[in-house]
């Protein structure tokens, strides 16, 4: 499936992490697991090209436009889930024209160790953000 236009998809509602985290430890390869960790990513204020770049143009996030590709991100699941030590990855992004603190993403991760967790989470929330998906930011400026 092929990325969509932000605009026109409305946002779903966010999961539940406990119930992710009841799921996960149900999971065949559970006890090989010795750690979950967990990323949820919201919408802020501060936009991109300041947190990123320190690009501070005055002006301020009030929302913002999401959409992903689905093959994308289900291959760098699954590439995540063949790293060394990661037995249990799930992921969940929203869709659609987002308010600040609205949830943008939630990515579990299991294993057995914390570096190759830790790792893993990097890896894979950086592939997301960066190859996956697309952020349409709507500012508005500092007065």
């Amino acid at each position: 499936m092929m990325t969509k236009e932000a605009d026109t998809i409305p946002k779903k509602e966010a999961p539940s992490l406990d119930q992710w985290l009841k799921e996960a430890k149900t999971h065949p390869d559970s006890h090989k697991v010795g750690m979950y960790l967990t990323h949820n990513g919201t919408v802020r204020e501060t936009p991109r090209s300041m947190v990123r770049e320190g690009v501070d143009d005055g002006s301020r996030v009030k929302g913002m436009f999401f959409s992903y590709d689905e093959e994308k991100v289900e291959a760098a699941i699954q590439k995540t889930t063949e790293r060394e030590g990661i037995f249990y990855v799930k992921v969940w992004l929203n869709e659609g024209e987002l308010a600040l603190g609205d949830d943008i993403m939630y990515v579990l991760i299991g294993g057995d160790i914390r570096p190759h967790v830790i790792d893993a989470l990097q890896s894979l929330v950086g592939t997301i953000k960066t190859e996956c998906v697309v952020e349409k930011e709507k500012k508005y400026e500092q007065v």
